[in-house]
């Protein structure tokens, strides 16, 4: 699906909303797959120098919640696990593919790599699919 007319990029990189503001940009969706990006910057780190792991979990909510919502309908999450496996460099990139997509509850299943191509962090996220109005 191309880019500019899936409805999601609107929201999630319009400028002085929450992702915008957090470097996160969401940067590939079809359905049944996302991908984005959370671009470092200096208030990405934690005080160990290192990518702070919300930003992280912010990362993998907002793709895996575009993959719940990639074949149309709006989502809320139900809960998430996710399993740090080492400190990322640089930026920091996000895929997400479902492991269910469902009317009610879709699973999605998310690796986080940075620019090295090492894998920073893996998870599972369960949503709650809601109509427009109960979102």
């Amino acid at each position: 699906m191309e880019k500019k007319k899936h409805r999601l990029f609107a929201f999630i990189n319009a400028e002085n909303m929450f992702n915008y503001e957090n470097g996160i940009e969401l940067t590939h969706v079809e359905p049944g797959l996302t991908r984005g990006v959370l671009r470092a910057r200096p208030s990405s780190y934690n005080s160990e120098g290192r990518i702070h792991g919300g930003a992280i979990a912010t990362l993998a909510d907002t793709i895996a919640g575009c993959c719940a919502c990639s074949k149309g309908g709006d989502c809320v999450t139900s809960s998430s696990s996710l399993e740090y496996l080492r400190a990322g460099q640089g930026d920091l990139f996000c895929e997400a593919t479902p492991k269910k997509l469902g009317r009610q509850l879709s699973v999605i299943q998310i690796v986080i790599t940075d620019t090295r191509g090492k894998t920073v962090a893996t998870g599972t996220f369960t949503f709650f699919m809601a109509k427009p109005e109960e979102a």
